[in-house]
């Protein structure tokens, strides 16, 4: 059976006609429902809304030109409420670029900031063009194209699964194939990562986090530090959050913008990889009163902006302006916004980047019940997306463990990274919140349950992870004591100094054996903890193979070899990618891991967090070494599901006594990050030693333990 996919249009617009002529265009009053500008069969509907704006230009260029060749006004007739809407016929969608001029008041003290010469691009415009070779300085001024939807996704179901049951990736899209040793034809694209897929299938992960993939300008804020050039790299300033950054494809595609990346996320859906997109709703590129108008300030400065009583931003998330997301304008973009991404390139989830801020007022308070959380929590369309929450802003809103909504929302866990970074290096004040954390986090969330609704809390509600693209790659967190951010030109004031790393003995590249081997053992004690621990793990991409950026926690300008992957590490590192397969691969063969089974049989308590003698589960104040257990009955295999994850942070040897259990199981080694002095740090189900009573953790290593029945 073939599939066929089409948009909706009405029958009265097929035979529509034209009214009217403006410029030399047929035109007529369009749809003033359906934002943006989609093609029809005999013309174009452009619809825009300006709520202060007193008259409204559609200005029509060919490509490349600066001057546009036909300027339309709106009739005062085509405007309905703050809508205006035409329908302009003959036009070849593939012989043109569209922009937008407003006039109205100027008194940049009321937030009014209307100029007729300013050129603007529509914000539902499904592409962003001017955006040329990357690097290279754009021409001024962005303009929308109309895209075809003709991308058939034939039968593919949306997937369903749970966010405990996911291993998520982080990735830049550019930076992960941009390295000549990526050995793939097209470099720093969707295709390059295509390419990348079989790896991510060898490692096991079943979820990417793609840092932002709309369209940005990394040369908005281009300068250049000793002889390097700098870009606006990650991509968290955004300039069009329908469009798709078409510097990440290989190709030109005119008038089909996106299809690259839509074939990246089918491929990967077809490999059973989910894919979440990194979304930046709490601010633009626009900045502050000294940045550029080229959008929201042109439409409604005053709508679309957090603005001060006397009309300057208010700067919550750290680059100049904010987002006015519960103006009911706005929670109306981003709705519409999150639902063109899951429809149209079916997207499985958002991680929202400083999401606090969705939740602030107009007036930038914080507010107890959000409007847009809750409608983005309870929207039809987004109900099996995941939304994943930064639940903090740069305005110092903290709300790790209570982000409004969160029975619907999950979060990025904070608590876990601060307190597992700190322990694992040796902080033993952590131990309580670290093996808490490894537990759940259930002071934070509450456990696992579900509500009348439907919605979630406990530890679907929970992302753990020690890296992301913002702070040091897992190896630097044992190779640096302090960050080391000079070649970003801000004397190293930019970047977190509150990194809880650690070098292991000497600072940044060494030779020194003895410093090498505690900083592998180390990455792997991170590894093990992370994928032994209750909630969804999360890592950076090249973490599994020791990829550093030379110290650099804030890589966010570097296009070059601080933030791009070297896959040479691959080569060097097999070892430790054959560790990160083997975590990854035990935690999806163990769902008492993820979630709660029924009880198990074996006498063990579902979750248990025990001192050196496994047996109080109060820790003492400042141990050095501590274990959590889960145990369940996993009914899919018939038999008691039991992990037992110890912890010695101590420079020397500790004895752990393991808890007895019932029924004739044992405990059997699984992981010792240590070691066995012949290279080998794990032991596949069956082949590790059964431990009867005793086992002697060696100095800063992690252990774990799977029960088994005889």
């Amino acid at each position: 059976m073939k599939h066929y996919t089409r948009k909706f249009i009405p029958d009265y617009i097929m035979t529509m006609t034209p009214m009217d002529e403006v410029a030399g265009y047929l035109v007529r009053p369009g749809m003033f429902d359906v934002n943006g500008a989609i093609s029809l069969p005999n013309g174009v509907n452009f619809t825009v809304h300006t709520h202060f704006g007193t008259s409204c230009e559609l200005l029509l260029f060919h490509e490349g030109e600066e001057e546009p060749y036909a300027v339309l006004p709106f009739p005062e007739a085509y405007k309905i409420g703050d809508v205006y809407s035409m329908i302009v016929f003959g036009l070849d969608i593939e012989k043109f670029e569209y922009a937008y001029r407003v006039d109205g008041p100027y008194e940049p003290e009321y937030g009014m900031l209307f100029n007729k010469k300013s050129l603007l691009v529509d914000p539902y415009a499904r592409v962003v063009t001017r955006q040329g070779t990357w690097g290279e300085k754009k021409s001024s001024g962005y303009r929308g194209r109309v895209v075809k939807d003709v991308f058939d996704w034939g039968d593919m179901p949306q997937s369903e699964k749970e966010l405990s049951d996911l291993v998520i990736y982080e990735l830049h899209v550019r930076g992960f194939t941009m390295h000549p040793s990526s050995k793939v034809t097209h470099r720093g694209t969707f295709a390059g990562l295509k390419e990348k897929i079989p790896y991510l299938k060898e490692l096991g992960i079943n979820a990417v986090e793609l840092m932002p993939v709309f369209a940005f300008d990394e040369t908005l804020n281009a300068r250049e530090v000793n002889g390097t050039k700098l870009l606006d790299y990650w991509g968290y300033n955004s300039i069009g959050f329908f469009a798709p950054n078409m510097n990440y494809a290989s190709a030109v595609e005119y008038n089909c913008e996106g299809t690259e990346l839509k074939e990246l996320i089918r491929e990967l859906h077809d490999h059973g990889i989910e894919v979440i997109l990194d979304v930046v709703f709490n601010h633009t590129a626009e900045g502050n009163e000294q940045g550029p108008t080229f959008c929201f300030k042109g439409f409604d400065n005053k709508v679309y902006y957090m603005l001060t009583p006397d009309g300057n931003y208010y700067n919550f998330s750290g680059c100049g302006n904010t987002l006015n997301c519960n103006h009911p304008i706005v929670h109306q973009l981003i709705l519409e916004c999150l639902r063109y991404w899951t429809v149209s390139y079916r997207v499985d989830g958002f991680r929202f980047d400083l999401a606090s801020i969705l939740g602030r007022n107009e007036d930038g308070s914080p507010m107890n019940n959000p409007p847009l959380l809750k409608s983005l929590a309870y929207d039809p369309i987004l109900s099996k997306v995941k939304l994943i929450a930064e639940a903090w802003d740069a305005g110092g809103m903290y709300q790790v463990g209570r982000f409004p909504a969160s029975r619907r929302w999950a979060e990025w866990n904070g608590r876990y990274r601060d307190a597992l970074r700190g322990y694992l290096k040796g902080d033993c004040q952590e131990a309580w919140s670290a093996a808490w954390s490894i537990a759940g986090s259930g002071d934070l969330y509450g456990g696992f349950h579900s509500d009348y609704d439907g919605s979630y809390a406990g530890y679907n509600s929970c992302v753990n992870f020690l890296t992301c693209h913002d702070g040091f790659t897992l190896y630097d967190l044992y190779a640096y004591n302090q960050k080391h951010n000079e070649g970003n030109g801000w004397d190293n004031t930019d970047g977190v100094d509150d990194n809880r790393s650690w070098n292991c003995g000497e600072e940044g590249e060494t030779d020194n054996p003895e410093v090498l081997t505690l900083r592998y053992r180390m990455i792997r004690n991170a590894c093990a903890v992370l994928m032994c621990s209750r909630g969804t793990p999360m890592f950076l991409a090249g973490d599994e193979f020791g990829n550093t950026q030379f110290g650099n926690n804030n890589g966010y300008c570097q296009d070059n070899e601080i933030s791009w992957l070297n896959w040479e590490y691959l080569e060097k590192n097999q070892d430790l990618f054959a560790f990160f397969k083997f975590m990854i691969h035990f935690r999806h063969s163990h769902p008492v891991i993820r979630k709660k089974l029924p009880d198990a049989v074996c006498g063990m308590a579902p979750i248990h967090i025990h001192d050196v003698y496994g047996k109080e589960t109060n820790l003492p104040r400042g141990t050095r070494t501590f274990s959590v257990g889960f145990a369940g009955y996993n009914r899919e295999k018939g038999q008691d599901d039991m992990v037992y994850v110890s912890v010695n942070t101590h420079w020397e040897d500790v004895r752990i006594v393991l808890p007895k259990l019932d029924n004739g199981a044992f405990w059997y080694l699984s992981v010792n990050t240590y070691g066995d002095g012949a290279g080998h740090y794990v032991y596949p189900e069956g082949s590790g030693a059964r431990i009867d009573h005793e086992f002697i953790m060696r100095p800063r290593s992690v252990a774990v333990f799977t029960g088994r029945f005889q």
